[in-house]
């Protein structure tokens, strides 16, 4: 009698529309939840849509564009020199916000007061929030890094500012060359470029540009990850069960650091968007808009031309002929041995003439938490930077005419509403509305984060 009355019970609550359900097994006194999934059949415009991703995939379909788990680690690019653990990616989520690994600052004053999040937190998309993100020295932080100044107490010279807008790590699995020239990284993209890594010694450790990034990066930005930090903020336990094949005397070091950060990053994926969902057979996940926005991207826009695979980037460079840093209030220009002549691009670490003013192609998702655009951060909205892209008209006039790509001078002619449509796509059907899962509740320090100077601990309610 009483598996009739549980699965009668199972019946009329599945006969409601909600998708989860939670029923008393009267046999277990537990709580049992059961998901109902509506199977949904795809209407005339989604059938349109998904012969589109056919067409350009030659049959692949939705699966050429699916993002895996965060955790189906098997399907997630990665370094074949840094396997993925759970156990590196739960250290390397905390180092990465960990604001006691700034360690190691030009002004003492700023000790323990940034961490990697400072210019790559989830509130901006994990970008900066700002036109330029700020490390050391900088102060404040608003609600989306908008807030973030520099310390004017500061030389200049001594604040941690970057020479180029802060990228995302969203999808960086997706790529194995970092920075938007990609001089970090030291296979596949980077084969052939050795003779310019004076001064990134890691390139010939064999690692990908992740991984590169996140050991080269602790130098750069005055982070510092050492045995006593290990030990006075109690993250060695974390370390032995990440590297238990490392011997203790090279276990707590910026080398094992970096790999943790590094495997870490790579499971930080938008794979909650509304696309992912739709790609994934929710055809409810996307508003006819948006659909329609979806079939200019991959159509008549042509952005799937550079913007393609599961993160939305080709991993190449292109000249495209945007603005650069210039010394103005929410921009300083320095000269920094640490990259190259910024302005030329991939050019700049390659010095080839024909890789002058190319750019690396950018994932797209989550682009409105951002709100600051293109590599100098010239643009301040997404239709801004659609409309540029669809005029063909360069805003730079120091890159020449014949060094623009021609996918971007190959003007497209939109009318008013596909350009609003496909905005709205890139805007909400790419925006994973869920980053917060990436970031820890708290940090071994118990520190502010992802900065701790005071004006930054008050805006987010540390203090």
């Amino acid at each position: 009698m009483k598996k009739i009355l549980f699965f009668v019970m199972i019946f009329a609550l599945f006969s409601c529309e909600n998708d989860d359900y939670i029923v008393l097994n009267p046999e277990t006194s537990e709580n049992q939840t059961y998901s109902l999934k509506t199977t949904i059949e795809p209407s005339e415009l989604d059938s349109k849509l998904l012969a589109k991703l056919d067409s350009v995939t030659d049959g692949v379909g939705v699966s050429f564009f699916t993002l895996p788990n965060s955790d189906d680690y098997a399907n997630i690019p990665q370094d074949p020199l840094n396997p993925i653990t759970t156990e590196k990616v739960a250290l390397g989520k905390l180092l990465f916000h960990e604001t006691a690994t700034g360690g190691n600052p030009t002004t003492a004053s700023n000790l323990f007061t940034y961490s990697c999040a400072s210019c790559h937190h989830a509130a901006a998309g994990f970008s900066a929030g700002i036109r330029q993100g700020i490390g050391e020295g900088g102060i404040g932080f608003g609600v989306k890094g908008e807030s973030r100044i520099f310390n004017n107490t500061i030389a200049i010279a001594d604040i941690d500012i970057q020479p180029i807008r802060s990228p995302t790590i969203l999808n960086v699995a997706y790529q194995d060359v970092m920075l938007w020239n990609g001089q970090f990284g030291g296979t596949g993209t980077n084969e052939g470029t050795e003779a310019n890594w004076t001064n990134i010694p890691e390139n010939s450790l064999g690692f990908q540009g992740v991984e590169v990034q996140a050991l080269k990066g602790q130098d750069v930005h005055r982070l510092l990850i050492n045995k006593k930090f290990a030990k006075d903020f109690n993250y060695k336990k974390l370390f032995n069960k990440a590297f238990p094949d490392v011997p203790k005397e090279e276990r707590y070091v910026r080398e094992t650091a970096g790999l943790a950060i590094a495997a870490y990053e790579r499971t930080v994926l938008p794979n909650q968007s509304p696309w992912q969902q739709w790609l994934k057979g929710d055809y409810t996940a996307l508003t006819n808009k948006e659909k329609r926005g979806a079939k200019m991207f991959f159509g008549k826009a042509k952005c799937f031309k550079c913007h393609t695979g599961p993160a939305l980037n080709d991993k190449k460079f292109y000249a495209l002929g945007m603005g650069d840093f210039d010394d103005s209030n929410n921009a300083v220009v320095q000269d920094d041995t640490n990259f190259p002549d910024v302005k030329r691009g991939r050019g700049g670490f390659t010095n080839k003439p024909r890789d002058y003013y190319k750019f690396k192609t950018p994932t797209l998702y989550n682009l409105i938490d951002n709100g600051v655009f293109g590599h100098g951060g010239t643009f301040t909205s997404v239709r801004d930077i659609v409309e540029y892209k669809l005029n063909g008209i360069p805003e730079n006039n120091e890159v020449p005419q014949e060094r623009l790509h021609r996918l971007f001078t190959d003007v497209q002619d939109l009318t008013e509403n596909q350009i609003n449509n496909l905005v709205l796509f890139i805007e909400n059907g790419l925006r994973d509305p869920n980053l917060s899962r990436y970031v820890p509740q708290t940090i071994n320090s118990e520190n502010c984060f992802p900065n701790s100077d005071a004006q930054s601990s008050i805006d987010l309610g540390c203090s």
